[in-house]
């Protein structure tokens, strides 16, 4: 039972076990800059797996109608692996998994000899496992107040920098009520008021993964989070507030998968001269013993299926950046799946969810996310092209005023052209 448990959290998303955590926490000694008082205000908003044609094929009135007085993407490109927990800390780092490090759901450490998981919630509030500077991070050295109603990473201390306020994660509030937060929030005094907050919507991804894509559930979720982004800039409007923006986005797109005939895991590897993590749509193979991996690479070369590719990890192709990671992290040889297929589940799942993501999003076109932004300092009425999730950060960070004198690998003048000024 443990074993299917961790199954699906591993596959769909935050879950929490027992009583759900409610309380608001404060970083004590936290205030603007008395310089900062005047910054403009960011609302960085992801709806977990909202495709990036969701907001068209189900009409999304309220997104559609805010994209137009601003700025929408045909795509953005999530990194790879395109799931949760390493897109949306990618997005608030500008760097890709293979950098941060969070670079899947699940995963091996083996300096650590220890392996994350995103339903584990003593791992995810542990720093120690993430690298980068968060863009809340980045406000709070600036002295600017942060705030995250959700997000990956946020109840932790990366860099020991935590938002000034934060809920540590869990599924308990209404939209409505999410709404009612962030408007107390931006009525607080200037002096101790967020200019940077997150907001996560996880209904498209949950719905997307039980019934498909292209299901009538699918299109509800859409419009649930459709009608509180609208109720959400209606309200935070009737603030007064003169310089809001919003950036909306999600972490990766959907595709209905092969469940009926899922992969089997090669039996090669199935003992415990290895570490196998499986992400359904990729699977990493660790070799305990180093000298093990050449000849179990070519083993599994010899056979492997044509519903999946064999890759030694150093060797992966250079345009997903998926081949080295300083914790070594990525495993040794990576079994990666022709969409739709999926790999199956150990134990298998009494429950079939057609819904996946993860693949390789410039081979699978559905991978792709969603990107809108729209307030005073965007233009209007602007369509753009595809671009990598990366460059959101610099974009964040521009937004707010905010220097970025680390290394990342995103780059501000992608997004440049989407700004006024």
């Amino acid at each position: 039972m443990r074993k299917l448990l961790s199954i699906i959290l591993l596959l769909y998303g935050y879950s929490v076990l027992g009583q759900a955590d409610t309380t608001q926490y404060r970083t004590p000694g936290r205030k603007n800059a008395p310089e900062n008082y005047n910054r403009p205000y960011v609302i960085l908003i992801s709806a977990d797996g909202f495709r990036f044609d969701y907001a068209r094929k189900y009409n999304a009135t309220h997104l559609l109608k805010l994209a137009e007085g601003g700025v929408t993407a045909k795509g953005m490109i999530p990194s790879y692996p395109s799931n949760t927990f390493p897109n949306h800390y990618t997005l608030v780092t500008g760097m890709y998994p293979s950098t941060h490090g969070l670079i899947d759901n699940s995963f091996y450490d083996p300096h650590r000899d220890e392996t994350y998981n995103m339903g584990n919630k003593a791992m995810v509030a542990d720093s120690s496992w993430y690298g980068g500077l968060p863009l809340w991070g980045l406000a709070e050295k600036n002295g600017l107040v942060s705030a995250s109603l959700f997000w990956v990473s946020s109840e932790s201390r990366v860099a020991g920098l935590p938002p000034s306020y934060y809920y540590k994660y869990h599924s308990e509030f209404s939209n409505d009520r999410k709404i009612g937060i962030i408007k107390e929030w931006l009525q607080l005094p200037e002096d101790i008021r967020p200019h940077l907050i997150t907001l996560y919507f996880p209904e498209t991804d949950s719905q997307g993964h039980y019934y498909g894509p292209d299901s009538k559930e699918t299109e509800a979720a859409v419009h649930q989070v459709d009608q509180a982004v609208g109720k959400l800039v209606e309200e935070v409007s009737a603030l007064g507030l003169t310089n809001v923006n919003y950036v909306f986005v999600s972490d990766h797109g959907m595709i209905r998968c092969d469940v009926d005939n899922p992969i089997k895991i090669p039996e090669l590897v199935n003992n415990r001269k290895f570490v196998v993590i499986n992400s359904f749509s990729l699977v990493r193979i660790h070799a305990l013993n180093p000298d093990q991996v050449k000849s179990t690479y070519r083993q599994l070369k010899k056979e492997r299926s044509k519903d999946y590719k064999v890759y030694l990890t150093r060797r992966f192709p250079k345009r997903l950046h998926f081949r080295t990671n300083e914790h070594d992290r990525l495993g040794d040889i990576l079994l990666v799946p022709r969409a739709p297929k999926v790999f199956a589940a150990n134990p298998p799942s009494k429950r079939k969810y057609p819904g996946a993501h993860g693949y390789d999003p410039k081979k699978v076109p559905d991978m792709q996310a969603t990107f809108m932004a729209w307030g005073p300092a965007f233009k209007t009425g602007l369509t753009i092209g595809t671009f990598e999730n990366v460059h959101v950060y610099p974009l964040v960070a521009k937004l707010l005023g905010l220097p970025v004198e680390h290394a990342i690998d995103g780059k501000e003048k992608v997004l440049n052209k989407t700004l006024k000024n």
